[in-house]
């Protein structure tokens, strides 16, 4: 597998990062274990997770990075592995934080979690929007210089905080966010294609879209109303049942057919091609999800496919 350096730091990764929301959730520990191991087998090396993973079903979450470290200290392959991880999402016990108090403890429970004494990508997950960003940083300046963690990014934060705190670390020789995980698919583009790409390209940061597939609406699986009422995640996206939605099912539809491939292995040779796109975060939760994973950094678009998606999406 063809790895790709995420930019200013010496981490080499595979083309995705597998999303660790399903680890306590959708699939329980022997289930992520079989998923995970098939996922190393395939070449990757990277994972994504959050401390508060998976929240909604215990209040607090915890649960996958629980499940991660018990599989490397099974597997005894930590230091083969890159580990994302999050801070600063609401749970049923706290709201949005991203206060020095809340980051400082936050990291000790995610490393004991995972057991291991370093995380390799830290991301400021959701902003509290209230926090000064000289706060947040002093707490990653501290972690980072402990060796806690190797190197910082962010997720859901605003453009606007984004540029301030790029500033704050300049000015302070604070750690400085290399990284972007931003909300980018085939169907939902314009808040990163408008107001994101334009800082990624400033500051020459790497982007790590999460829902890439839009949590299943551009497998193809949708394909009437009904549909949508037999999944655990079918309500969350019968919205985009609209004229746009259809007419991008209808062209991955298409291509995949040209291809001999399956409609979520296009959406996601889709976003490889994109220029400013590093490694999207996906899930799996069986082997055949995992093949369509697979199969996509090894599928080349062609001018035409790319030109027929993206009239579609726009």
């Amino acid at each position: 597998m063809k790895k790709v350096t995420i930019k200013n730091t010496d981490l080499e990764v595979a083309p995705f990062n597998f999303g660790g929301n399903v680890f306590g959730w959708t699939l329980d520990e022997k289930q992520s274990f079989d998923v995970l191991d098939k996922f190393v087998a395939g070449g990757f090396n990277f994972i994504d997770t959050a401390d508060t993973y998976s929240w909604w079903v215990n209040g607090k979450g915890g649960q996958s990075e629980t499940i991660i470290g018990n599989w490397m200290k099974a597997r005894g392959n930590r230091e083969n592995m890159v580990i994302a991880t999050k801070v600063g999402s609401e749970t049923k016990e706290h709201g949005f934080d991203i206060s020095k108090k809340h980051i400082l403890k936050s990291v000790d429970e995610s490393l004991q979690r995972l057991q291991t004494d370093y995380i390799d990508l830290y991301y400021t997950h959701f902003d509290d929007e209230k926090t000064p960003v000289e706060e947040t940083l002093s707490a990653y300046n501290e972690i980072v210089m402990s060796g806690k963690v190797r190197y910082i990014a962010a997720s859901n934060v605003s453009p606007e905080r984004l540029a301030e705190s790029m500033k704050v670390a300049e000015e302070n020789n604070f750690p400085k966010y290399l990284a972007l995980q931003p909300h980018y698919n085939l169907l939902i583009r314009e808040k990163f294609e408008k107001e994101l790409a334009p800082l990624v390209e400033k500051y020459d940061w790497s982007v790590f879209p999460y829902w890439a597939l839009e949590s299943g609406f551009l497998t193809g699986k949708y394909k009437t109303e009904a549909d949508f009422d037999k999944t655990a995640r079918g309500g969350m996206v019968k919205k985009h049942f609209n004229d746009k939605g259809k007419a991008v099912l209808k062209a991955l539809d298409e291509i995949a057919k040209k291809h001999n491939t399956v409609p979520a292995t296009i959406a996601l040779a889709w976003l490889l091609a994109k220029p400013l796109v590093t490694a999207p975060i996906v899930s799996a939760t069986s082997e055949n999800q995992l093949k369509t994973l697979f199969e996509a950094p090894e599928l080349v678009l062609d001018a035409e496919d790319m030109a027929l998606l993206n009239q579609a999406g726009e």
